[in-house]
C-alpha cells in the first residue's frame, strides 16, 4: 500500500477511516496530551470519511486521567461520524476499562465492540456492520471472528494481533493467520498491533494495518464501490511534525 489506490476505479460509495495504536495517555505528544486522536479526526474530515474504525490500544492503560478519556470522548463526539473502537492489548474490556466510565459509556457517536455494542455494530444509513473480538484481558486470544452473515452489503472485520509471515512468529501472542482472514469473508479486515502500515494476509480478503498515526503519519482511506475496494494512506499532521 502506498499513496496509489491499491484497487479498484469506480466512484467510491462509502468512505472509511482506519487508524490503531494511539496510545492516549501514554505518549506526550508537542500539541498536548489528545493531538494524535485530534489529528486523526482532521484528517478523516479532509478525506470525507462517513465513519472511523480504531482498531485497538486508544488508551494506553486504564490509568488514562480522566481529563483525557473525557476529552477523547468529547472529541469523538463531535466528529460527526460513527467511531467504532475495538479494545486492544493495551486497554482490553477488562472491568477496570476506561470505556466504561460515563464519558464514554454515554458518548454520541461512539461504539466500543465488547462493551456498548457487543461484537457487532450496524449503520444501516451507511449499509455497513463492522464487526470484531475486543480483547477482554491481558492473555493471549484469538484476534479474527469467525465467519458471520452479513444483514448489510458492506462487513469491515476489526482485529488487534500480529499477523504471522513465517514460523519465526510462532513465541508471539494474539497471532493472525492468513487462512483466519480470509475465513471471515469481510470487504476490509481492518488491522492494529504494528506502528507501521502495511498490507497483510495473502490478497484473498483486504486486510491492512494502519499504523501508530504518529509513527506512520497517516490514516488509511477505505474506498467501497462497484468495482471493489481502494485502500489509500492520508496524511496526517502533528504539531511541531
Amino acid at each position: 500500500m502506498g499513496d496509489e489506490r491499491s484497487n479498484g476505479h469506480a466512484a467510491a460509495e462509502l468512505i472509511v477511516a482506519h487508524t490503531s495504536d494511539l496510545h492516549l495517555g501514554g505518549r506526550t505528544h508537542g500539541g498536548g496530551e489528545l493531538a494524535s486522536l485530534r489529528a486523526v479526526l482532521d484528517a478523516s474530515g479532509e478525506a470525507s470519511a462517513q465513519a472511523l474504525i480504531l482498531a485497538g490500544d486508544i488508551f494506553d492503560s486504564h490509568r488514562a486521567a480522566a481529563h483525557i478519556v473525557e476529552g477523547a470522548a468529547r472529541m469523538m463526539s463531535e466528529a460527526g461520524m460513527p467511531c467504532v473502537i475495538l479494545p486492544g492489548n493495551h486497554d482490553p474490556a477488562t472491568a477496570d476499562a476506561v470505556y466504561r466510565c460515563d464519558a464514554m459509556r454515554d458518548a454520541p457517536n461512539v461504539h466500543v465492540l465488547g462493551i456498548s455494542a457487543g461484537e457487532t455494530v450496524a449503520f444501516e444509513e451507511l449499509q455497513l456492520e463492522v464487526s470484531g473480538v475486543a480483547h477482554v484481558a491481558y492473555a493471549d486470544m484469538m484476534p479474527l471472528p469467525p465467519r458471520r452473515a452479513r444483514s448489510l452489503r458492506w462487513h469491515i472485520v476489526v482485529a488487534h494481533g500480529h499477523w504471522v509471515t513465517g514460523p519465526y512468529d510462532s513465541h508471539r501472542g494474539w497471532l493472525i493467520h492468513d487462512e483466519a482472514i480470509a475465513e471471515t469473508g469481510a470487504d476490509y479486515v481492518a488491522l492494529g498491533h504494528w506502528d507501521r502500515a502495511v498490507e497483510a494476509g495473502d490478497g484473498r480478503v483486504p486486510a491492512y494495518y494502519s499504523g501508530s498515526p504518529e509513527l506512520a503519519r497517516t490514516v488509511n482511506i477505505v474506498r467501497f464501490g462497484e468495482a471493489g475496494v481502494d485502500v489509500t494512506r492520508h496524511p496526517v499532521t502533528l504539531p511541531g511534525r
